[in-house]
């Protein structure tokens, strides 16, 4: 099972990122997959989640109507448009997959079953 995350950067204030996860060995459209961030000597912080299915999508009141999460499972890819990022968007982040097709919304790195490991963004002047 492989979750690699990539299309992080340096980018200004009112910039915009795409990250992509894209997943290897498991059933990509059977899980729930969710974006999980991490600060600088911080601790982890639940950013967006979609369902499989459904496509339910859910987000971190701070991201609201700044990030996008969507999902290609075609092409087993999960993403993260981000636009206006800020300073406080630095951070590196996680892809993660549920235990199932709902959405996890954990900062607990034990409440998902796969994890990637991390695209480092950082939001700077």
């Amino acid at each position: 099972v492989q979750l690699v995350e990539s299309g992080g950067g340096l980018v200004q204030p009112g910039g915009s990122l795409r990250l992509s996860c894209a997943a290897s060995g498991f059933t990509f459209a059977n899980y729930g997959m969710n974006w999980v961030r991490q600060a600088p000597g911080k601790g982890l912080e639940w950013v967006s989640s979609i369902r499989s299915i459904t496509l339910t999508t859910y987000y971190q009141d701070s991201v609201k109507g700044r990030f996008t999460i969507s999902r290609d499972n075609a092409k087993n890819t999960l993403y993260l448009q981000m636009n206006n990022l800020q300073p406080e968007d630095t951070a590196v982040y996680f892809c993660a997959a549920s235990f199932g097709s709902h959405a996890t919304t954990s900062t607990m790195k034990e409440n998902y079953k796969y994890w990637g490991q991390g695209t480092q963004v950082t939001v700077s002047s």
